[in-house]
């Protein structure tokens, strides 16, 4: 087991997290988990592209967001904490018109209260670098965060 991850993950098991979210409606898979990264993937097909038959910048985000939530919840014990979101970017260097974009997560910091994470997606096909991504996330106890008729509630 890598010292990053909290727990022994393995695919299959990150696959379940899948069920009815936004990575699941733009075809989002997890490919590969590594000592110190997090990779996953997503088509470029009618989901993901934006008007003019490139890739969203969007699905770019949501491909970067989405293994920088599950490799900061990995490195938490998940019965205590909770990862969120607080700030995430990306720039896009190169348009991709077809294939898959495969997104590689590596840990900038991973400290007890917030973590930062980079994620570098590249075109599969050519190996060429599409976009690149920051995430920052924070670590809160479990119950901090709640849901209240359609809105969150953050408990002070």
């Amino acid at each position: 087991m890598s010292a990053l991850w909290f727990k022994d993950y393995k695919l299959d098991y990150l696959e379940g997290l899948r069920n009815k979210n936004m990575g699941t409606h733009i075809g989002f898979e997890f490919t590969e988990i590594g000592a110190d990264y997090l990779e996953g993937k997503i088509p470029v097909d009618e989901r993901t592209t934006q008007p003019f038959g490139i890739l969203h910048g969007g699905a770019s985000c949501v491909l970067a967001e989405t293994l920088g939530s599950v490799a900061a919840w990995m490195t938490i014990d998940p019965d205590k904490y909770r990862a969120v979101g607080l700030e995430i970017n990306c720039n896009h260097i190169r348009a991709v018109t077809e294939g898959y974009v495969i997104g590689r997560c590596t840990p900038f910091h991973t400290g007890r209260r917030t973590q930062v994470w980079q994620i570098d997606m590249m075109e599969e096909a050519t190996g060429k670098r599409s976009a690149i991504s920051r995430i920052t996330m924070a670590i809160i106890e479990q119950g901090t965060l709640s849901t209240q008729k359609d809105k969150v509630v953050v408990a002070r």
